[in-house]
C-alpha cells in the first residue's frame, strides 16, 4: 500500500489527508486506487469485511481503514461502531476499535459525498446537509464530528434533529435544574468546580456528592464552617445544612448529623492537642460518616517554621500533610479505617453498612445501564400486544425498571425500586412489571449487565483481600443480594475474588487485557505492549487491570493528582503520571511519576522541576478518549502537530526549548488548544524550509539587486507565506530534480515601483500579504509566489511534474528553458498556463490539462 493516492473521482469526502468512500461506490473508483483498495481488503479481517461499508484511505501514506457507521442510509449523521486499520504488507497487525459501548461516538457528516453523483439517494443526503449548512453548523467544524459535541451545537443553534429534519426546539421555558444527587462519579462538570469561585461548592462536599453519600434527605454539618460557604450553596441547591465554626458563627449549635464535613480545619490549628480535640469532636457529631480535607505538603512551604508546621506572611498556621501522613493519623486517633478519596481528602465512617456500599461502589462499574443501553436491541420474543396496551405512563415506568435492573444486573427487588407506588400504580405490581421486562426488553442486555455487576464483585472481594481488610460482622444488604444471586454464597464470591487476584499476577493475562482495553477505546498500546490510560477510565478495563490497577493503588495508597496510568504487562509494574494543567494545556508538563511495583509491594516517586526539566506530554488525545471533556478540540491539535512533522510520533517527544524553535521555524505558535499561524517577523537569515532563508527570496531579483531598494515584508504573514512556498513547494522539487535557481520572490510596494512592465501587482502573488499606504492587500489572492528554473532540465516536464504532485495554486509556464511562476495558498487553485506569444509580442494565457 505504499504510495500516495491521487483520486480523480468526481466523488469522496475530503478531511485533510484522508478520503472517505462508501464500499457500494468503489467500482466506481479509477482503476488503481480501486484496485490499491480491492488488494488491501483481500487481507482484511472476515469481521471486516462482513460489517464495514465505508473505505477511509490517507492520501498520503495511502493507508486503508474499514469503517462501520449504523444505519448508514436511514440515519441524517450516521455513528460510528467499528473500526479497522490495515498494516502494510508484511508489517504490523490490524489495529481495531470499537465504539459500541461509547456514550460520545463519533458521527459522519456529509455523507453524500461518499457515494457517486448517479446514486438515488445522494439528493435526500444533500438536502440535510443544506440545512445544516443553513443554521451555520458547519462554520466551525473541528469539534462537531462527536455525537454529543453535534447534538449540543444543534440545541444551541435552537434546533433539535427529528428524523432527518432540522427542527426548532419548541418555546417552553426553561426545564427545572438537575438535582446534584442525579450527578454521577463521572460527571465531567465536577472535574472543575474548585477550580472556579469561592461561591462553588468545596472538594470535599463535591466528593461527597460525587460519591452518593449526601442525599438531599440526609443534613450535613460544616465543623469549621468559615463564612458559610458551603452552607449557603447547599441550601441553595435544596440540600439541608448547617454549621459552626469558632470565629464567624460561635453562636451556632452544634448538632449531630448524617453527614460532617471537617474542611480545611486541621491544618490552620497549631496546638497538636487541640488540632486532635477539634477532630474527635467532629467525629463525634457524626452518625455515618465524615469527610476530612487538609492542604497537602508542596515541595518547598511558603513560610517560616513553626511548631509542626509553618507562620505564613499573614501571620496564620499552615500544618502541610503528605497524603498517606493524614490517612495514618485519621486511623490513629479515630481507630476507623481512613479512606482516601482525593489529594487531602478522606473519609472516615461511622455507619458500616455505608461503608460496605461505599467500597462496593469505589469497584463498580459506571454508567453501565447507559452503555448498554447504546447497544442494538434484539427483538422481542413474544406479540407485543398486551405491553402496546399500555399507557405511556406505564411504559415510561418499565423502562426506567429497565435501567434499574441494568444497573443492578439483576431484577431488583420492591425495596430497591425508588418509584415502586408510580410503577404498581400504571402497571399493577411489580411482579406483572418483571413479566413485562422479562419479555419485551432485550435480555442479551441483562446478560451483559449480570456479569460486569459478577465482575465488579469479584474485584470487591479481591481488593478486600489484597489489603487483608477484616471481614464485616454483617453485610450490607445490597450486597446480601448481589452475593446470592451472582455467586450462590458467601465462600463462593471469596473464592472468586481470590481466583481473580490470580489472574491478575498472570502476565499474559494482563497482556491480553490490555490488548482488549485498547480495542475499547479504554488506552494506548505502546510498542512495547504498556497500556497507558486516564485515571477516570479504570472502572472500564477488562475486570482482570482493575485488580491489577487496584493492587497497585492499595501499595501506594491512592491515585492522588495522577491523571495518567501506564499498566506494564510483563514488569508487573503501574506507573502514575501527575501532569500539571492537564485539562487546560495540549501540552501539560510532567511534574511527578510513581513507579509502583505491584510483585515487591514497593514504589518509587520521582519529581520533576528545578534540575529535572518537566517533559511535556505529547499526543494527550490518545491517552484519552472521545467521552473526555475537551477531546475533540485536543485531537484536532494533536493532527495538526502531526502534520507539521517536528519529530518521530512514536518516540518521546522534544524539550520545550526544541519545541519552541521548531514551531518557529514553520512558523507556528500555540495558542490555547490551537497551533495558529506565527504573527511575529523573522530574522532575514532564519530557515525557511529546508533550502532557503527569508533572504533569499527577498534578494533574489534583479530589480532588487539593481535598485537596492529596501524589500523586506512588513506582514508576518508575508514571511509565514513565503514558508509555505517554500515548504509545500519549492522543497519537494529540490528533493526531485535537484538544485533550482530563483530568478524572482518577493515583491515589496517599494520595489514594485521600481519594476515598469510585465507585471500585475495585483494579481502575481509577489507581495503575499503586504498591504498598500491605504491598508488593503495589494494582491487579494494571498498566499506568495516565486519564478525558478532548474538547470539543465526541461521546464515543461517541470511544470507537469508540479500538476501531478504538488498543491499549488496557479502555475504560469513560459517555455521549455524558461523560468516559471509558482504560487501557493492555503487553498491552493491548482490553475496551470501556458504563456503563448503572439506575433505582436503579447503572452496570452492558456490552460495546461495533465497528461
Amino acid at each position: 500500500m505504499s504510495g500516495i493516492i491521487r483520486p480523480r473521482s468526481a466523488f469522496g469526502k475530503r478531511v485533510v489527508d484522508d478520503c472517505y468512500i462508501h464500499r457500494a461506490s468503489i467500482e466506481s473508483l479509477e482503476e488503481q486506487t480501486r484496485r490499491m483498495i480491492q488488494t488491501a481488503m483481500e487481507s482484511a479481517p472476515k469481521a471486516a469485511c462482513e460489517r464495514a461499508n465505508v473505505v477511509k484511505a490517507n492520501l498520503k501514506t495511502a493507508r486503508i481503514s474499514l469503517l462501520r457507521y449504523d444505519d448508514f442510509f436511514y440515519a441524517p449523521f450516521p455513528m460510528l461502531s467499528e473500526a479497522w486499520t490495515l498494516p502494510e504488507p508484511g508489517e504490523g497487525t490490524v489495529a481495531y476499535r470499537s465504539y459500541l459501548d461509547s456514550l460520545n461516538p463519533p458521527i459522519l457528516h456529509r455523507k453524500e459525498l461518499l457515494l457517486p453523483p448517479s446514486h438515488p439517494m445522494r439528493q435526500r443526503f444533500e438536502d440535510t446537509t443544506r440545512q445544516a449548512e443553513a443554521l451555520g453548523l458547519f462554520d466551525e467544524t473541528a469539534t462537531i464530528g462527536f455525537r454529543e459535541n453535534w447534538l449540543r451545537l444543534v440545541a444551541e443553534k435552537g434546533y433539535e434533529i427529528v428524523g432527518t429534519d432540522f427542527l426548532p426546539i419548541a418555546n417552553a421555558g426553561p426545564g427545572p435544574a438537575g438535582s446534584l444527587a442525579d450527578l454521577s462519579e463521572h460527571t465531567s462538570i465536577l472535574r472543575h468546580l474548585t477550580a472556579l469561585s469561592r461561591n462553588n461548592l468545596s472538594a470535599p462536599v463535591q466528593l461527597l456528592l460525587r460519591h452518593a453519600l449526601l442525599p438531599q434527605d440526609k443534613e450535613l454539618f460544616d465543623y469549621g464552617c468559615g463564612k458559610g460557604d458551603d452552607i449557603a450553596n447547599l441550601n441553595a441547591l435544596g440540600y439541608s445544612a448547617s454549621g459552626w465554626d469558632p470565629f464567624y458563627a460561635v453562636d451556632s449549635t452544634i448538632t449531630r448529623a448524617p453527614i460532617v464535613n471537617l474542611g480545611f480545619v486541621l491544618n490552620v490549628i497549631e496546638d497538636p492537642d487541640e488540632r486532635r480535640e477539634a477532630l474527635h469532636r467532629a467525629f463525634d457529631v457524626a452518625k455515618e460518616v465524615m469527610s476530612v480535607a487538609v492542604m497537602l505538603r508542596g515541595s518547598d512551604p511558603a513560610g517560616l517554621p513553626y511548631c509542626d508546621g509553618v507562620r505564613t506572611s499573614r501571620n496564620t498556621f499552615q500544618k502541610y500533610f503528605l497524603q498517606e501522613e493524614l490517612k495514618q493519623y485519621l486511623q490513629r486517633e479515630l481507630g476507623e479505617e481512613a479512606f482516601t478519596v482525593g489529594p487531602g481528602i478522606c473519609f472516615v465512617f461511622k455507619d458500616k453498612d455505608l461503608e460496605q456500599r461505599f467500597i462496593a461502589d469505589r469497584y463498580r462499574r459506571r454508567d453501565l445501564a447507559n452503555r448498554i443501553l447504546r447497544r442494538p436491541r434484539q427483538r422481542p420474543r413474544i406479540r407485543l400486544s398486551a405491553y402496546e396496551r399500555l399507557s405511556g405512563d406505564a411504559r415510561a415506568q418499565l423502562e426506567r425498571l429497565w435501567k434499574l435492573a441494568l444497573e443492578l444486573g439483576r431484577a431488583p427487588d420492591r425495596d430497591e425500586v425508588p418509584s415502586l407506588r408510580e410503577l404498581e400504580s400504571h402497571v399493577g405490581s411489580l411482579r406483572r412489571a418483571l413479566r413485562f421486562m422479562d419479555t419485551v426488553f432485550d435480555q442479551s442486555q441483562l446478560s451483559a449487565a449480570s456479569a460486569v455487576r459478577a465482575d465488579d464483585l469479584r474485584l470487591y472481594f479481591a481488593m478486600g483481600k489484597f489489603a487483608k481488610r477484616a471481614p464485616y460482622r454483617c453485610l450490607e444488604t445490597r450486597l446480601q443480594k448481589d452475593i446470592k444471586f451472582f455467586f450462590g454464597d458467601y465462600q463462593c464470591a471469596l473464592a472468586e475474588g481470590l481466583l481473580l487476584l490470580r489472574e491478575a499476577a498472570s502476565s499474559d493475562a494482563v497482556r491480553s487485557a490490555c490488548q482488549v482495553a485498547a480495542e475499547q477505546g479504554v488506552g494506548w498500546l505502546d510498542k512495547e505492549g504498556a497500556l497507558y490510560l486516564h485515571a477516570d477510565a479504570v472502572d472500564r478495563l477488562p475486570v482482570v487491570l482493575r485488580a491489577y490497577v487496584g493492587c497497585g493503588l492499595l501499595i501506594y495508597g491512592d491515585a492522588g493528582g495522577a491523571q495518567l496510568m501506564k499498566v506494564h504487562p510483563v514488569s508487573g509494574k503501574l506507573t502514575l503520571l501527575e501532569y500539571e494543567e492537564f485539562d487546560t494545556s495540549p501540552l501539560p508538563p510532567l511534574v511527578k511519576r510513581i513507579k509502583i511495583n505491584i510483585r515487591k509491594q514497593d514504589y518509587e516517586i520521582f519529581e520533576y522541576g528545578g534540575k529535572y526539566e518537566k517533559p511535556l506530554l505529547y499526543y494527550k488525545s490518545r491517552y484519552l478518549n472521545e467521552e473526555y471533556p475537551g477531546y475533540a478540540e485536543q485531537l484536532a491539535f494533536d493532527s495538526e502537530l502531526t502534520r507539521l512533522e517536528l519529530f518521530d510520533p512514536e518516540g518521546h517527544g522534544i524539550s520545550t526549548l526544541s519545541l519552541a524553535r521548531s514551531l518557529e521555524l514553520r512558523r507556528r505558535s500555540i495558542r490555547g488548544f490551537s497551533l495558529l499561524r506565527s504573527d511575529t517577523i523573522p530574522p532575514l537569515d532564519q530557515s525557511c524550509g529546508k533550502y532557503y532563508r527569508y533572504r533569499d527570496f527577498i534578494e533574489c531579483g534583479e530589480s532588487q539587486a539593481t535598485t537596492g531598494v529596501g524589500n523586506i515584508p512588513r506582514q508576518p504573514g508575508s514571511f509565514n507565506a513565503l514558508h509555505d512556498l517554500a515548504s509545500n513547494i519549492l522543497d519537494p522539487v529540490i528533493d526531485y530534480f535537484g538544485g533550482i535557481k530563483l530568478t524572482y520572490g518577493f515583491c515589496s510596494q517599494a520595489l514594485g515601483k521600481h519594476i515598469k512592465s510585465r507585471v500585475a501587482p495585483h494579481l502575481d502573488q509577489h507581495a503575499a500579504y503586504e498591504r498598500t499606504s491605504a491598508g488593503k492587500p495589494i494582491c487579494e489572492r494571498g498566499g506568495a509566489a516565486c519564478d525558478f528554473i532548474v538547470p539543465d532540465e526541461d521546464m515543461e516536464e517541470v511544470s507537469r511534474w508540479i500538476m501531478e504532485n504538488l498543491p499549488f495554486d496557479r502555475l504560469y509556464f513560459y517555455g521549455k528553458c524558461r523560468p516559471i511562476h509558482v504560487s501557493y495558498t492555503e487553498k491552493p487553485q491548482g490553475a496551470a498556463y501556458e504563456m503563448r506569444e503572439t506575433t505582436s509580442g503579447r503572452r496570452i494565457p492558456r490552460p495546461m490539462t495533465q497528461s
